[in-house]
């Protein structure tokens, strides 16, 4: 699937709804992508207006926080909006830019490790509750599914805008 611009949910969905839920999470191709980048491709633009790859593992990072403490609220029986959050602010308050791609990776892993620790403890039940996502009802664990769309969605950019860019100049 080639990048949209009309992404986010259900966008992100499209790409994992065939998936099961732990091998989604449990796949390492996006860790193996990131460890082949290194520190001078990792600061690389393709546009003066566009993150860096650094920025994307780090904001990668971040939304898999937010949506992972999003879904344990809704597992927990909190009626909640799946809401959305400011992702330009977020990336702008970070260092993302200074910290070592090394570091990002080791982030994103830990991330990653703690929510299939979370997704280990749901029960069938707890994955069929609903919870609303941009006045869409979603099921807990397409919710979940959709953190890897929204990654895959990501690596596609990476792969198609960063890195054949890149590897052009």
């Amino acid at each position: 699937m080639k990048y949209k611009p009309e992404h986010g949910f259900p966008y992100y969905f499209e790409y994992v709804k065939h998936k099961d839920l732990r091998l989604a999470f449990s796949s390492l191709s996006t860790v193996t992508l990131f460890n082949s980048i290194n520190e001078e491709m990792a600061t690389f633009r393709y546009a003066p207006d566009k993150w860096s790859i650094k920025q994307i593992i780090g904001h990668l990072t971040d939304h898999e926080r937010i949506k992972t403490f999003r879904a344990l609220l809704l597992s927990r029986g909190e009626t909640i909006q799946l809401w959305g959050y400011n992702q330009e602010l977020l990336v702008d308050n970070s260092r993302f830019d200074d910290l070592t791609i090394l570091q990002l990776v080791t982030d994103f892993v830990n991330v990653r490790n703690a929510s299939i620790s979370f997704i280990d403890t749901l029960s069938e039940n707890q994955l069929k509750m609903k919870g609303l996502a941009q006045q869409h009802e979603i099921a807990l664990e397409d919710f979940l599914k959709s953190i890897i769309g929204h990654e895959t969605h990501h690596i596609h950019i990476i792969e198609e805008k960063y890195l054949q860019t890149h590897f052009r100049n």
